[in-house]
């Protein structure tokens, strides 16, 4: 469902996941660690491929000392997406990966699909990450960024909304977790 959006091969992962696809054509990675976590060693068995290094924690708002993503991160990331669009047709594979590649991978994922395809609805974009990685829970301020650096008027953030209460329904347990770790505006239509 991404190659509707991208010609390119595309995958999330966290980083107990990276060696599992250092022989599957991966050109370009999108790594998104916290600050001070070691590089993953798996990239050495990944061979030449571009790699874009983004540092922040998976936070939506001010949290206990750590680091918030910022619009300069969610500007970097759509560059990449861009400059990758712009390899010859059939060249590349992009692996996104963040920790647990639940929420940072998944929130820039989601943006790189809607920024290659303007003219489709961001749901549509929301629903093929989900199709790759059906633990998709975006990073809503990483997505609110994108929102207005895309000019979607509100349309991503309300497909990323519709995800987190769909998600949220199926794993209330996760509703907990992001309450538990200052991520309530992402679930507030969630609590009763």
């Amino acid at each position: 469902m991404a190659r509707d959006f991208v010609p390119f091969n595309v995958t999330v992962c966290g980083i107990d996941e990276l060696i599992g696809h250092c022989e599957a054509g991966v050109t370009h990675v999108l790594s998104i660690l916290d600050p001070g976590h070691p590089e993953p060693t798996a990239f050495g068995s990944y061979g030449e491929h571009e790699r874009l290094e983004l540092r922040f924690h998976d936070i939506i708002d001010p949290y206990m000392g750590q680091v918030l993503p910022q619009r300069a991160d969610v500007e970097r990331i759509l560059a990449f997406g861009r400059d990758l669009l712009a390899e010859p047709a059939g060249v590349g594979g992009l692996l996104v990966h963040c920790h647990a590649g639940i929420s940072r991978s998944t929130a820039a994922l989601t943006m790189i699909l809607a920024q290659a395809r303007p003219d489709r609805p961001a749901a549509d974009a929301m629903a093929a990450v989900v199709g790759i990685r059906h633990k998709a829970w975006p990073n809503l301020r990483m997505i609110e960024f994108a929102d207005d650096l895309l000019g979607r008027k509100g349309d991503l953030i309300s497909a990323v909304r519709a995800r987190h209460r769909a998600y949220g329904q199926e794993r209330p347990d996760l509703v907990q977790f992001m309450i538990d770790n200052g991520r309530v505006r992402e679930v507030a239509d969630l609590i009763d």
